[in-house]
């Protein structure tokens, strides 16, 4: 089961620089528990000490954001395409 994870800039630096790398889970969890694997200090930039999501971490599978499907409970078909996405908050009042 392949699925296809594409890796915002911030996040690259655990990836040694690619901005695309293939993972394997049933569920999101499981997913990011792969990517962890390989690629240590992923998952907590991702995930907080419940293992949710953080707050400013926004996931979408198939274009879908997993909030509204599952949260880390998402699961995930063979081919699967899987955004990750840190949200931008701030600025000047």
């Amino acid at each position: 089961m392949a699925i296809e994870v594409r890796i915002p800039t911030v996040l690259r630096e655990h990836t040694a620089g690619e901005k695309k790398v293939s993972g394997q889970g049933t569920t999101l969890a499981e997913l990011v528990a792969d990517l962890e694997s390989r690629y240590p200090g992923l998952a907590p930039k991702l995930l907080d000490e419940q293992g949710q999501l953080h707050r400013f971490i926004n996931v979408y599978v198939d274009d879908e954001d997993v909030r509204y499907l599952g949260g880390v409970h998402t699961p995930l078909r063979d081919g699967a395409e899987v955004s990750i996405l840190p949200a931008v908050a701030g600025g000047a009042r």
